[in-house]
């Protein structure tokens, strides 16, 4: 089965074609946009399967990374999946930036627990904490940098993400850091969402709210008979 995964959580446009049954990345295609995901991914996903020498009708699959992440980036790419999968007649498959960085961290240090914690802004962090086995222990959840950090060293935690060093620097210890990304690399979504098979449809993780608001006229007019 060849599987098509996506990941627009952070500043990249990513997909790739991963064939599930030997192991093994077909092709690629990425793009470190920033913003305008939803004007690029068409053509990014284009560009993935020709590297793939596939089409749509090949695929036998969706993977897309879910979140946390840019509010609107996850929109675009699990709309994309979903829309796709539901073309093509085929399973969408979620995957969490959280897991996927979580999985690099554990190729790097095998048999330890690993914290994921990604900076949130606003003085948040973005956390989750995974055991020897890779099994979710807490989170994904909303926390702060002295709670993530006390996390990390009550499970002597591998960390990954892009508050790892400073939870580094605020225990004033040494850590083994794995990825210190915002995301994982493209065909880790597509390895995960294999060996997950079909679950339930994917659907953003959103661990607060968006930052854009409705102004409070669009809102009142909005109310208006």
């Amino acid at each position: 089965m060849k599987v098509l995964a996506i990941d627009c959580a952070a500043s990249l446009c990513a997909a790739c074609v991963y064939d599930a049954a030997a192991g093994r990345e077909l092709g690629r295609s990425v793009l470190d946009l920033g913003k305008g995901h939803a004007e690029h991914l068409m053509a990014v996903i284009a560009d993935a399967l020709k590297a793939g020498a596939t089409d749509y009708p090949g695929l036998g699959a969706v993977a897309v990374s879910v979140g946390p992440g840019s509010f609107t980036g996850l929109r675009v790419g699990v709309s994309t999946a979903r829309g796709l999968a539901l073309a093509l007649k085929i399973p969408a498959i979620g995957v969490t930036t959280l897991e996927a960085l979580a999985a690099e961290a554990a190729a790097a240090f095998p048999g330890r627990a690993v914290l994921v914690a990604l900076d949130a802004g606003r003085e948040e962090i973005h956390a989750a904490l995974y055991d020897k086995a890779l099994a979710l222990t807490y989170g994904p959840a909303v926390t702060t940098l002295p709670e993530a950090t006390a996390l990390a060293m009550e499970n002597s935690a591998v960390l990954a993400g892009t508050a790892a060093a400073q939870i580094a620097a605020l225990a004033k210890r040494g850590f083994d850091i794995g990825p210190q990304t915002a995301t994982a690399d493209i065909a880790t979504y597509a390895r995960l969402a294999t060996a997950k098979g079909e679950g339930e449809r994917p659907k953003p993780l959103y661990l607060r709210g968006a930052d854009a608001k409705p102004q409070a006229g669009f809102i009142l007019s909005r109310l208006r008979p």
